[in-house]
């Protein structure tokens, strides 16, 4: 271990756009390993679904051109990578491959494949979690996973990991769909999988940070949840900046009415289609911002009761928020939490990052190629980036893993020590 410690952390991104799939993984194998001094501990490898005919050929091929002990990856609907230019690229809709390649000295890596049927009783004992991953929770390990869309269980398997990890960072996403054959490709190591969920523990001498940048800014004022059934919510109310009640019982709908009246011309217009609900997940921070909330879709309005419907359960006594989504707000928001980042990183040097994109984001949102991805350049220039477009996002907010959509989650490694 002592000699791992005197080798510093790599991390290499490439990107190949070749229609042939032998052509593509004898390109970025070729690339990666040049940005490598030091033999790879794992590889990560992002295949787009225009090559879903060929997904069990590629574990094949790569374990023919590289040696690597471990290997896990996923399809996207588009992929991620630094292409031969040394600019980062997102593809989408092409034949694309991108692999990723990191030497992780004093990082122990431990790779997994389960289905839903592996998966324990929500009330099972964390010990029961914690034997199911083979990592003992005092490992503190970091978790990258990637999940078939197809799978049941994904929810549950994050809760169990938080239930059992509270620690520890869990990111990735839902590997994509081909539309024509309905398929999607999980690998790791020799193994080609159509469903369940594969990924990676790291522990020792790493640390993942994240951002979870869900594309929405908040209008209006949080307001507290008063009356609540399920998902649905029935009566808000105002609160003080000490988080006291101080106002009135209002009915969901007639908030909204009189926040309509205080929005601009083009914000009423974006409100009635692109209208979200963000729900606190801190009961005690008093000045809430990005960040700060769960974005989940708002799914009616009773214009009888005035009530709402959630895309999630609500609780009383929760905080909720109004919030708005388009091209701009989710550029303002990635581009606030990006800035936070540097800020809070405080001169710590990733080496290495990955995201997980909604298919929702990308081209068809900001009509411009690489949108995500090169912001995040402005931000951390250097920093070589991986990942793919996914059907579903799995990042934490507030502390907590969730599942989202329409949102850039982003895995940020570096080491955890800094050598002399």
């Amino acid at each position: 271990m002592a000699e791992a410690m005197t080798q510093s952390m790599q991390w290499a991104s490439a990107l190949s756009t070749r229609v042939s799939l032998e052509a593509a993984v004898k390109e970025v194998v070729e690339q990666a390993q040049q940005q490598l001094q030091n033999p790879p501990d794992l590889a990560l490898v992002f295949i787009s679904s225009a090559f879903a005919s060929e997904y069990s050929r590629l574990m094949p091929l790569l374990k023919e051109a590289l040696s690597v002990p471990i290997c896990v990856g996923c399809s996207g609907g588009g992929v991620i990578g630094v292409a031969s230019t040394g600019q980062v690229q997102e593809v989408e809709g092409e034949a694309a491959l991108c692999l990723t390649l990191a030497s992780l000295p004093g990082v122990q890596i431990h790779a997994f494949h389960l289905t839903a049927e592996d998966f324990p009783d929500l009330d099972s004992s964390p010990d029961t979690w914690i034997e199911l991953m083979g990592v003992p929770v005092e490992d503190q390990p970091q978790f990258i996973l990637m999940a078939a869309p197809t799978s049941p269980g994904v929810s549950e398997l994050l809760q169990g990991l938080d239930f059992a990890y509270p620690s520890s960072v869990k990111v990735g996403g839902l590997a994509s769909v081909n539309s024509l054959s309905g398929s999607s490709g999980l690998f790791c190591n020799d193994s080609y999988y159509p469903e369940g969920v594969v990924g990676v523990a790291l522990s020792g001498n790493i640390v993942v940070e994240t951002i979870v940048a869900q594309g929405c800014r908040p209008i209006g004022q949080p307001y507290r949840v008063a009356a609540a059934e399920r998902n649905i919510v029935i009566q808000l109310e105002e609160q003080s900046d000490s988080l006291e009640v101080c106002g009135l019982t209002q009915t969901p709908l007639e908030i909204l009415q009189a926040l309509f009246q205080d929005l601009d011309e083009s914000d009423r217009a974006l409100a009635q289609r692109s209208l979200f609900v963000g729900i606190a997940q801190s009961a005690f921070k008093q000045q809430l911002e990005q960040g700060d909330f769960l974005i989940r879709n708002l799914l009616g309005v009773d214009p009888k009761t005035g009530a709402i419907a959630v895309g999630d359960r609500i609780r009383l006594g929760q905080r909720i928020q109004f919030h708005l989504r388009d091209a701009t707000a989710s550029a303002e928001d990635l581009r606030t939490l990006l800035a936070r980042y540097q800020v809070q990183a405080n001169g710590s040097s990733p080496v290495g990052a990955l995201m997980f994109a909604c298919m929702g984001r990308g081209e068809g949102l900001y009509e411009q190629p690489n949108f995500d991805s090169q912001l995040f350049n402005q931000y951390l220039n250097g920093v070589p980036l991986s990942g793919f477009f996914c059907n579903g996002e799995i990042g934490p907010v507030g502390g907590t893993t969730f599942l989202h959509g329409y949102t850039s989650v982003f895995g940020i490694c570096r080491s955890a020590l800094t050598l002399d």
